[in-house]
């Protein structure tokens, strides 16, 4: 995916590990996640049933690691536009909530994964760690980058909680300017005021 509209073709990818991901990303995109099986997506990929496990482990360790890629490849994109947007850290987390809201909203994966069935939905709720880590991750880096004299405890508070904000407004959704804004609120309200 190289948008956040997301434009990702299957068989892009080159290595195994693409290519399985491609093909799940697919299966996502097509409404048939639930129905699919290991053996079905590993076919697709053209490698053995047996090679998918290795990898991914589960059905679920597979659309995981899709759905951390999709976001993944959302924040480079937010990296690259808040390289530009100035050192205010609770405008770039702002920024980011944004961005990702509307990708939870206009992205085709994401969008299926937030209001998809039984089996795609706990990716971002009940079993969400490899996603809210990556996640958490980023936005701490960003924060440690633009607040360098802020205390680490203190910017890894900002960064979880700003995450569990934008993840309960993508699964709530509401306009994507106003939830940034009450992010950056919170953001301000939670950063040393002599900053």
């Amino acid at each position: 995916m190289g948008t956040v509209s997301g434009d990702r073709r299957p068989g892009e990818g080159t290595g195994v590990r693409e290519r399985l991901m491609d093909a799940a990303y697919a299966e996502v995109l097509a409404g048939d996640w639930g129905e699919r099986r290991m053996v079905d997506i590993a076919a697709t990929a053209r490698v053995s049933r047996q090679t998918l496990y290795n990898v991914f482990g589960s059905k679920e360790g597979l659309l995981q690691a899709v759905v951390v890629r999709e976001v993944n490849t959302l924040l480079d994109t937010v990296m690259g536009v808040l390289d530009s947007d100035g050192d205010d850290p609770a405008h770039a987390v702002s920024r980011t909530t944004r961005m990702v809201l509307l990708a939870a909203r206009d992205n085709p994966l994401l969008r299926a994964v937030v209001t998809g069935d039984d089996q795609l939905l706990p990716v971002v709720t009940t079993r969400s760690a490899p996603l809210l880590d990556a996640l958490r991750e980023r936005i701490s880096l960003t924060l440690r980058e633009r607040c360098p004299d802020v205390a680490p405890d203190t910017t890894e508070a900002v960064a979880d909680v700003a995450l569990r904000l934008i993840v309960s407004y993508a699964l709530q959704p509401m306009d994507p300017d106003q939830a940034a804004q009450r992010v950056e609120m919170v953001v301000h309200g939670m950063l040393p005021v002599d900053r």
